[in-house]
């Protein structure tokens, strides 16, 4: 069976990144190199950061394409790669990865959701917002440096202390 994805120019998608190994902490011990390879991807390929969420093991980031543009592996692919490149070369590399010359950073796949409505894109937002908190990182959203959640705050679309203390209950969904 083929895998399938939704393609839409101009598309608004969310997607769920991870590590290889879950055990890492290397996004966000090295969000610097992380950042970087966004904004060189973004320069060469733009498209627009909704919200974005990262955690020690794998990241949540909601974009929009530009226009005429349906090409997210092509975007994601270069970030991944970037990122792998600027770190150091300590993980362990299975036989399958090193017959290809890869390395053993990232999964192969990642999870992919394209946006169908209003409802559905503010659904997301709450969830990469919320999910330090869901994980146990933080009790509270604001807490979590590594979120677009500040920049909501800043731009006056959420309050600081939006979700307040959640209670998490692992019923969030995924």
């Amino acid at each position: 069976m083929r895998y399938r994805r939704a393609f839409a120019p101009g598309g608004c998608y969310f997607f769920t990144l991870a590590l290889q190994d879950r055990k890492q902490d290397w996004l966000v011990r090295h969000i610097d190199d992380l950042r970087r390879a966004f904004a060189e991807v973004k320069q060469r390929h733009p498209f627009e950061i909704i919200a974005v969420c990262v955690l020690p093991e794998h990241l949540h980031l909601l974009i929009r394409l530009p226009e005429n543009d349906s090409d997210y592996p092509a975007r994601l692919r270069m970030i991944k790669a970037r990122f792998s490149r600027a770190i150091p070369k300590t993980e362990a590399v299975s036989p399958s990865r090193q017959h290809k010359n890869e390395r053993g950073i990232w999964q192969r796949r990642y999870w992919e959701h394209q946006i169908r409505d209003e409802r559905d894109l503010n659904a997301h937002i709450d969830y990469i917002h919320i999910n330090p908190v869901k994980h146990g990182y933080v009790s509270h959203v604001a807490d979590w440096p590594y979120s677009s959640f500040h920049r909501y705050v800043r731009q006056g679309l959420l309050p600081a202390d939006w979700a307040g203390g959640v209670e998490t209950d692992g019923s969030f969904g995924e």
